[in-house]
């Protein structure tokens, strides 16, 4: 069993015990405060929005998670127009703004698939951009999950002849939907926004750097592409160099300095053909600096989610130069001499508590973190960015601030 799959599953255990579903799951654990619903007709008013009534689902009410609904249109290669309604999840900090906008651009799951794919939340992305200060917006494009079946604007075509540009387009026009959304709402302020995606969200991010909407001051493209598939053709992605072609082609109307992070071992790309779309853009005119980082896992595709501790400090460094300076990740406390990690006898919580952090924890390989909070309250996690993630499923269920009480061999829980 891998160190987040334990995690899990010891969050899941204790939150069960306490009358809690876990912090990532699809049940309800928490109803967040509920939306008030305005009937919206997306047949006339493509760039128009209304929130949702909240869905029976997990919200992260320490991160002031909703739903809303925007209406928005796409055009396929054909031309061929689709509108509908997609959900966008919605988080942010404390506080009445506005905050900055940040927006989450996900992948395109293989066809079999694309039914099955669920509100995308990027909760722990989320938790780290929240943390820093943005108001973070998650769209669910059309095509996808709920909106599966009327219509698939981002179809490219066959695997020999695939276009490229009306993919990103028809992407990047419902990510421009939601920001215009963005635009109404007192929290936020879209004069400086920041786009990130991942696959083809990366791709859709790019596409946002060369068309230069208003307010767009940094884009981060994570394992951004097309046409890849890990199964039937790993490493060789359809049409490679047309994709190429098209960066040299667009880079030049870009204004926006970029971020480009890549694994060695993607098994949708392989690590040759992003080094050369990369190239391509830096050639055409754009700027981006491009990071291969080493192999993760089976499959570095999924480096975003997997691999936060490697990718993170380009981050920080990357959005710093924008004026993006508060710390997004959660510091590490020194020890504290509070306790021996394996005193039960002073850990603040009540049987149940004890025996978790005892059979969970104790037993886990660092790296590995413990959270406690008010009313009984606890999460951990091991393995990457096991600190943020501690910290989340400790919080997130409730709406309530944790603290950290070990991290890896150490109590650092404070001398009271």
């Amino acid at each position: 069993m891998s160190a987040g799959v334990a995690g899990r599953l010891g969050a899941l255990a204790l939150w069960l015990a306490a009358g809690w579903a876990a912090p990532w799951s699809t049940p309800a654990r928490a109803q967040a405060p509920a939306l008030s619903s305005v009937a919206q007709d997306a047949a006339t008013a493509p760039t128009a929005a209304a929130p949702a009534t909240t869905p029976a689902r997990s919200f992260a009410l320490d991160l002031r998670e909703e739903l809303h609904r925007v209406a928005v249109s796409a055009r396929n290669l054909s031309g061929v127009e689709t509108r509908g309604s997609i959900p966008v999840v919605t988080y942010r900090p404390p506080g009445n703004g506005p905050f900055p906008l940040a927006v989450i651009n996900h992948g395109r799951a293989l066809a079999e698939r694309r039914a099955q794919v669920g509100q995308q939340r990027y909760e722990v992305l989320a938790r780290y951009l929240v943390t820093k200060g943005f108001a973070v917006f998650v769209p669910t494009r059309l095509g996808y999950g709920e909106t599966f079946g009327q219509g698939d604007p981002e179809e490219s075509g066959p695997c020999n002849d695939l276009r490229f540009e009306p993919m990103s387009l028809a992407a990047s026009d419902q990510i421009l939907a939601t920001v215009d959304y963005a635009r109404s709402l007192p929290w936020v302020d879209a004069s400086r926004w920041v786009a990130l995606g991942q696959s083809v969200g990366g791709m859709a991010t790019v596409a946002l750097a060369w068309r230069n909407p208003p307010g767009l001051v940094a884009a981060i493209n994570f394992s951004g592409g097309a046409g890849g598939n890990p199964d039937l053709r790993p490493g060789q992605p359809c049409s490679p160099q047309r994709l190429e072609y098209l960066l040299s082609a667009k880079a030049e109307s870009s204004r926006v300095p970029m971020l480009w992070v890549y694994w060695a071992n993607d098994r949708y790309w392989g690590a040759e053909w992003p080094e050369r779309w990369a190239k391509a853009w830096n050639e055409g005119g754009g700027k981006a600096a491009f990071h291969q980082l080493p192999p993760v896992g089976t499959d570095g595709h999924a480096g975003l989610s997997r691999a936060m501790d490697g990718w993170l400090p380009l981050v920080e460094d990357y959005l710093a130069g924008f004026g993006f300076n508060r710390p997004g990740r959660p510091e590490r406390p020194p020890p504290s001499g509070f306790a021996s990690l394996d005193d039960l006898s002073r850990l603040p919580l009540g049987p149940v508590g004890r025996s978790y952090y005892e059979r969970r924890f104790l037993t886990a390989r660092p790296p590995r973190a413990f959270a406690i909070g008010p009313g009984g309250a606890v999460g951990w996690a091991s393995g990457d960015f096991a600190i943020g993630r501690a910290l989340g499923f400790c919080q997130a269920p409730r709406g309530v601030t944790c603290s950290l009480y070990a991290v890896d061999d150490d109590v650092v829980w404070p001398q009271p």
